[in-house]
């Protein structure tokens, strides 16, 4: 059976390394009369403190074989008081999936300043106020309107049976037009699952 892992750990590695070999050179180079004044520590520039891009994460798994994806879900609290899903929010990023393929989800809540569901909808001019009827069966979680408590979380399977456009969003009152949603394209020419950033 061919697994394919999509990880962000061996990008990071591979940027590291070449940062550090980078800078050996650098030092390498430095004139043998270093200057004795103390110079301030260099601050990060904004390269290298973003996030590695999303073109893969270790949250998704694809089994090109079985026609699987395998998506663990979390949501937590940003420092700002906005909700994300796995670091993200309104639709900052999109999981593709080939139709016809089996979505499994294992999806938690670790927010523990309020119940927050997930439910795959329809892609809309406007997102919804709150859940409603998922547009493939089996695609939601328990409460979807109530939401479930912090340390909570279900598992789910569905197949992605139509081609098109979806939000996965919570479907507690006004949390996806608050930016609690990803983006899900089911695509008829994609070969295997995958992130896109948006």
């Amino acid at each position: 059976m061919a697994r394919t892992w999509i990880g962000l750990s061996g990008l990071a590695t591979r940027s590291l390394t070449a940062l550090a070999v980078t800078a050996g050179c650098a030092a390498a180079q430095t004139p043998a009369e270093a200057p004795t004044a103390r110079t301030a520590p260099a601050v990060p520039t904004a390269a290298a403190t973003a996030p590695a891009p999303d073109t893969a994460a270790a949250w998704l798994v694809a089994d090109d074989a079985a026609r699987t994806v395998t998506v663990a879900l979390q949501v937590t609290r940003a420092p700002d008081g906005a909700a994300l899903i796995n670091g993200r929010r309104a639709g900052q990023i999109q999981i593709v999936v080939p139709l016809n393929w089996t979505v499994q989800w294992d999806w938690r809540n670790a927010d523990s300043t309020a119940p927050h569901s997930l439910v795959v909808m329809q892609e809309r001019e406007k997102l919804p106020t709150e859940g409603g009827r998922p547009a493939f069966t089996n695609a939601m979680t328990r409460s979807v309107t109530a939401g479930l408590p912090a340390g909570q979380g279900d598992r789910t399977t569905f197949t992605a049976e139509e081609a098109g456009w979806y939000w996965l969003l919570c479907g507690v009152p006004s949390h996806a037009i608050a930016g609690e949603y990803l983006g899900l394209r089911v695509d008829p020419d994609a070969k295997t699952a995958s992130l896109r950033a948006k």
